[in-house]
């Protein structure tokens, strides 16, 4: 598998997924003659189109064969475009110890481990290798883990990570780990011009000067170095590969050179004298005395090392102070291992810029006022050192542990040899360190150690004065090492980039996926050496290399999180070959990487934390969506398992309610949304919070209906999208479209997140004799969500609903407060208007109050109720006649006490009607429910429509006196709208009246024959002109309003009257521009309290 396999692909032949969810290694199409060869498996032959036998699928896993990857595959490609791929064979030491120990061992063991063993002393430089290879060995312990738990293609780390935490972290990861690869190659190309221009060639230098100079030399070279090698991987990688044979001699050479001359150093030290003026180090040439002058022919002749502190070579020269008062010395620079010099290096000697390098127990002279004149005839440090720093720049010598994984594909037993050969690697290395952190402190001068360039060894390098047979060894040594290291990360880092482009989880970089004809990625090579650049131009080893550390840490710590994650959650298909691995090991390693990490450096682990989350969340919203089964999608599911586990099956408390919406959407013959202005309100009364399930229902069978069902849930998702309504789909494949949205109400949700408000679209064409259907179920599912105590919204003119781009800039949003249902009318205005949409719009409330209701006292304890509530409202109290409350109460009398007494005194006087009302309203409403229970159910309306439990309830402790009485009765008139003025219209035609005294005889009992075929009638018609007068008042006050807000009355028990309940709720909504009905669901949702 090369790289040209991280797009998805196409499907495996018959199953229709992405070949990692498929059991087949490699995808090639299967023979279809071959899959029936087995007649006698003819049971199960219908199944072998999509269900292979075992014996093919067995023969497939014998035979398969991994395309040798990176820049194998590509030198193969240019050497002949189809070749025969050979079967990988190397093994765990060619292909996994060897260059895991080439990418570990580099450039900072050579320039600056001596100086960092010198600066921190040998116990603090033990802390720091000791931290930092604990670091790597822990990830490498998880990363085996991970790489034996199934085929690991081309991408290494990258794949791993992004496969077992998902695409988010592991797009963040892979350009954390390309950036860090990167840098490297910058690191690596300064450490190719340091050794040049310090110890190679120092004649080079096109700048002269101090250390501007060098910064500058180091720009020039660094940035022509990196043009040649990015040209060199440009036009054939093969060459690159070729001399990675080399550049390994080079390294292990250079190891062994440093352990022949301890041990030479232990019975004949080379000769590096360091010359002392008190106890400072002196820079020192190739023919530089260590005196300040000497006799020659009797007479006294002074030396350059005189010439340099008195500026002229006279004796009665001024010189400096400090140079007259203090003698020259010279001691051994390599003492040797058995000298004893470690117990003066054990110690730290940090210090700040422009420190001059000092022996600690060298006598000295010291000077009241010194200039900075002479410092430049000194070794002094360059940078402030502090152990922190120390650890930064250390770091990047124990990166390069993913070597072996990288190479997965030409491994012959890949899961035997990454866990095997990377932590011998990391053993062989972190012993070569730790030994040479000893061996430096027993061996060598700490002023020596602490010289970071050589200068006082005459420009030597510090390691090369160690080695034997000649210190060029190590300079030629590490040269090539730097340069070969240089090149194999501006090979690997292109490839990651590309691999990363083509997963096609980052948009913005999918043009890095392109390349030559052959898949070299020519436009990724031209951002790595762009990148590379910035690092060149920093133009300091010692800045480069914490940078990298950051992102090099990065990517350990979430290779160490993944393993962790996927070991805690115990999912099926973690089955790790690598068996020494538990998830503390996994935590322990996250939380060195996260430490080392701001040990370092805490800005720039900040940093590197800041444009990790930056990627992780644009590939959240703007990559594409993947399913790789990946740990942090199980780490989702067992917490939302949890969670759904904690949330108590009751209700929640009032001060946690919130609509939590049920939106049944109606789709066409196409399976497209009728109404999507239904999903953009659900987004505006939502923003983000909440449970939102979006349903809807497909008649038919589900075998039949099948593909038409994942059409249609294709086009809601997308359409979510588009709106931005953040939630679930559920299709129902049901007999009829009733049962269908029966059982969404019923079974919509899991434990205790369900739904506990129902939104709908008015049925605008219920009128139309060709869908008899829709009224019908439009009641049905009202009567549905009482029964189950949800809450209900009906937007009637859906279409004319704002889009969530519309801003309304002025206007209101009015609620006519008819009936007290737990406050949904107060809280859904609020909800609403804290999107962009309606954030605008006033809060009006009209309430309804008799004529003899003191309006002035009403308004008032509104306004306090409101206030206690802090919401902020204009109120308004409308007055109606007080015949109109006075037939509504009446009506209200004759169901809820259904007596035969009653029906007989029809026509009773006024001032009996009253007194009749103000004893059965003083009764409890519970022998009232109990009544009505017990009576027979022969009228077009019932308790629950007139009064429901949570109305009964509220009302009850709200009746004190007649007055109340009347208000709190007159304020259920929207439930049940009625008025008796003397005079009725009658608006109905003499068939419909026959039509409904038949339905009504049919449906009473016999002894009420005679009364109940004509009383519905009557009611309907009284009803009905309820319905004019109030539309009239809310139309006279609401009518250029955003948005009216509407208690929405619930149908008769009786189905004879479905239809004058439409027509009536028609009639009241009629001539308003947008309308929500609200139902409330039979419990408060708002409270005064904190």
């Amino acid at each position: 598998m090369n790289e040209r396999d991280y797009e998805e692909g196409g499907p495996s032949p018959g199953d229709g997924i992405p070949r990692e969810s498929s059991p087949f290694i490699n995808n090639d199409s299967m023979e279809r003659g071959n899959i029936y060869e087995g007649k006698n498996m003819a049971l199960f032959e219908e199944e072998m189109d999509s269900n292979p036998m075992v014996s093919s699928l067995l023969n497939k896993l014998a035979n398969y064969t991994n395309v040798t990857q990176g820049v194998v595959e590509h030198e193969e490609d240019e050497d002949s475009k189809r070749k025969e791929i050979k079967a990988p064979r190397m093994g765990t030491f060619i292909g996994v110890y060897l260059p895991c120990l080439q990418n570990i061992l580099g450039v900072i063991l050579f320039l600056r481990l001596t100086w960092i063993v010198g600066t921190a002393g040998v116990l603090e430089s033990f802390i720091i290798v000791f931290m930092c290879c604990s670091g790597t060995l822990l990830t490498a312990i998880s990363m085996s883990a991970i790489a034996t738990n199934g085929v690991v293609p081309a991408g290494g780390s990258y794949y791993m990570i992004s496969r077992s935490l998902g695409p988010e972290f592991g797009g963040a990861v892979g350009i954390c780990f390309y950036l860090g690869t990167t840098f490297a190659g910058a690191m690596y190309i300064l450490g190719t011009i340091e050794i040049l221009l310090k110890y190679i060639s120092p004649n080079a230098a096109i700048f002269e000067g101090g250390e501007e100079a060098m910064l500058n030399n180091m720009r020039v070279y660094g940035t022509c170095i990196l043009a040649l090698m990015a040209l060199v991987v440009f036009v054939g990688v093969k060459y690159v590969n070729k001399l990675a044979l080399v550049f390994l001699a080079c390294v292990i050479l250079s190891i062994f050179a440093i352990y022949a001359g301890v041990i030479k150093t232990a019975f004949e030290p080379p000769v590096f004298p360091v010359c002392l003026l008190g106890n400072r180090t002196l820079v020192r040439g190739t023919e530089f005395p260590c005196v300040k002058y000497y006799e020659e022919n009797n007479m006294t002749v002074t030396t350059k090392l005189w010439e340099n502190f008195c500026g002229s070579p006279l004796l009665n020269a001024s010189c400096d102070e400090y140079f007259i008062l203090n003698n020259v010395t010279e001691i051994q620079g390599i003492p040797g291992v058995a000298s004893g010099v470690l117990l003066d290096n054990l110690w730290s000697v940090y210090g700040d810029k422009f420190t001059i390098v000092e022996k600690q127990d060298q006598p000295s002279v010291p000077v009241l006022e010194e200039t900075d004149a002479k410092i430049k005839f000194y070794v002094y440090s360059d940078i402030m050192t502090y152990f922190t720093m120390l650890v930064g720049i250390y770091f990047p010598s124990v990166t390069g542990i993913m070597a072996g994984s990288n190479r997965s594909g030409d491994l012959r037993d890949a899961q035997k040899a990454i866990p095997t050969g990377t932590i011998m690697a990391i053993l062989t290395t972190s012993f070569i360190y730790l030994s040479c952190i000893v061996l430096f402190g027993a061996c060598i001068e700490g002023v020596v150690l602490r010289d970071k360039f050589g200068q006082a060894v005459n420009g030597n390098l510090v390691i090369g004065t160690l080695a034997w047979p000649s210190p060029w060894v190590i300079v030629i040594g590490s040269f090539f090492s730097t340069c070969g290291a240089g090149l194999q990360s501006l090979t690997g880092a292109p490839r990651l980039l590309q691999a990363i482009a083509r997963d096609g989880i980052v948009p913005f970089l999918q043009v890095f996926g392109h390349g030559k004809a052959n898949g070299e990625p020519t436009w990724a090579l031209l951002l790595t050496a762009l990148i590379c650049e910035i690092g060149i131009l920093i133009a300091s080893l010692d800045s480069v290399a914490p940078i990298l550390s950051m992102f090099f840490l990065m990517c350990y710590l979430f290779v160490n999180l993944a393993c962790a994650v996927q070991t805690l959650l115990r999912t099926p298909n973690w089955r790790p070959r690598f068996k020494y691995y538990h998830w503390t090991l996994s935590f322990l390693g996250m939380s060195l990487c996260l430490a080392l990490m701001f040990i370092c450096s805490w800005y720039y682990a900040l940093v590197a934390m800041l444009i990790a989350g930056c990627i992780y969340k644009y590939i959240e919203y703007r990559g594409a969506e993947k399913e790789w089964g990946d740990g942090i999608r199980g780490l989702s599911l067992n917490a939302a398992r949890y969670a759904l586990l904690r949330v108590e099956q009751g209700p929640p408390h009032t001060k946690n309610w919130r609509p939590q919406v049920l939106v049944l959407l109606n789709l066409d013959s196409e399976q497209v949304v009728k109404h999507p202005r239904l999903l953009s309100f659900t987004s505006q009364l939502k923003a983000g919070k909440g449970l939102t399930i979006v349903g809807s229902v497909l008649p038919g069978i589900y075998l039949d209906k099948f593909t038409e069902a994942q059409r249609a849930e294709e086009n809601i998702r997308s359409l979510m999208g588009a709106e931005r309504t953040k939630g679930f789909c559920q299709i129902v494949v049901s007999s009829t479209v009733r049962d269908g949205i029966s059982h969404l109400i019923q079974s919509a949700g899991l434990g205790g997140m369900k739904h506990n408000t129902v939104l709908m679209a008015w049925p605008q064409s219920w009128k139309h004799t060709d869908n008899p259907f829709s009224w019908k179920n439009f009641v049905d599912t009202v009567r549905e969500t009482t029964a189950a105590q949800q809450a209900l919204l009906v937007a009637k003119n859906i279409d004319s609903f704002p889009t969530n781009q519309e801003r309304f800039s002025e206007g209101n949003i009015d609620v006519w407060w008819i009936v007290h249902d737990g406050g949904m009318l107060m809280l859904l205005p609020f909800l609403l208007r804290q999107h962009k949409v309606w954030r605008k719009c006033k809060m009006r409330i009209f309430t309804v109050a008799q004529m003899d209701d003191n309006s002035i006292q009403m308004k008032k304890d509104l306004q306090m109720f409101l206030y206690h509530l802090r919401i902020n409202a204009e109120v308004e109290v409308v007055e109606m006649f007080e015949n109109d409350i006075s037939a509504f109460t009446y009506e209200k009398t004759l169901v809820m006490e259904q007596r035969s007494q009653m029906l007989k005194q029809m026509q009773l006087s006024k001032n009996e009607r009253e007194r009749e009302i103000q004893s059965i309203t003083d009764e409890s409403r519970g022998s009232i429910r109990k009544k009505s229970r017990s009576s027979p159910q022969c009228i077009g309306q019932d308790v629950d429509n007139l009064l429901p439990n949570d109305i009964q309830e509220e009302e009850a402790q709200l009746i004190h006196d007649r007055n109340t009485a009347s208000r709190s009765t007159g304020m259920v008139k929207s439930h049940t709208a009625v008025a008796t003025p003397d005079k009725i219209q009658m608006t109905w035609t003499k068939e419909k009246l026959i039509s409904e005294k038949h339905k009504n005889k049919e449906a009473c009992l016999s002894s009420y024959k005679d009364i109940f075929s004509m009383k519905p009638n009557q009611s309907n018609v009284r009803r009905m002109h309820t319905a004019v007068k109030l539309n009239g008042v809310v139309l006279n006050k609401s009518q250029h309003a955003q948005l009216v807000l509407l208690n929405m009355p619930g149908p008769p028990k009786n189905r004879h009257g479905d239809e004058n309940y439409m027509e009536f709720l028609e009639v009241l909504t009629e001539g308003l521009n947008r309308v929500l009905l609200v139902r409330g669901g039979g419990r408060e949702v708002i409270t005064i309290y904190s």
